[in-house]
């Protein structure tokens, strides 16, 4: 059976030349062929014929000028496609760690007002407590809830914290407050 899906030849001239003469000073071929113009602009091409972009590629250097501690960095850099990452089950728990710690820090600084609210009186007794761990306020809606329960879900997972037992131990306090709100909030009539 014969294949149509055939990979085209590393040599075979770009589809997307623009049909102009090759870059290369005094040359009259065609530029069938695109090399980067420099490392900082990826995006911008020359266009060669076969021979000279073959002689602009032997002697490109991505890492010219750069210190060893620059080529370094890129080349870490490049491990992560250069985007951001995080050791495995912390899903950013560092960063959200730090922002925490910059708001006790604020909070210490600054000073902050931190409101004693009493429980009001019209909260139905069994649900003091889920609200509590839920850190909602009455009255509440059963979406309210449900984006709550997500994003606690996935903050105290045990994947997302190394296994640990006390993050298994609250998303299980979790899961009943969260029974809890569901069972009372989908039974009250609006």
């Amino acid at each position: 059976m014969i294949s149509t899906n055939r990979k085209p030849r590393a040599f075979a001239p770009d589809p997307a030349a623009p049909g102009q003469g090759c870059d290369s000073p005094g040359c009259a071929l065609n530029g069938d062929y695109r090399a980067p113009k420099s490392r900082g602009n990826l995006r911008e091409f020359h266009w060669f014929c076969l021979e000279h972009v073959r002689a602009y590629n032997a002697s490109w250097d991505y890492y010219k000028g750069m210190s060893p501690g620059e080529i370094e960095a890129e080349l870490r850099a490049d491990t992560s496609w250069q985007r951001p990452s995080w050791p495995l089950g912390q899903n950013g728990a560092a960063s959200r760690q730090q922002e925490a710690l910059e708001a006790e820090l604020r909070n210490f600084a600054f000073g902050a007002e931190r409101p004693h609210q009493a429980p009001r009186p019209n909260i139905p007794a069994e649900l003091r407590d889920a609200l509590e761990i839920f850190g909602l306020v009455w009255p509440v809606t059963l979406e309210t809830v449900k984006a709550k329960y997500k994003t606690l879900a996935k903050q105290h997972h045990p994947d997302a914290n190394q296994g640990s037992k006390q993050a298994e131990e609250r998303l299980k306090n979790i899961n009943l407050a969260y029974a809890t709100l569901r069972g009372k909030l989908a039974a009250a009539p609006d």
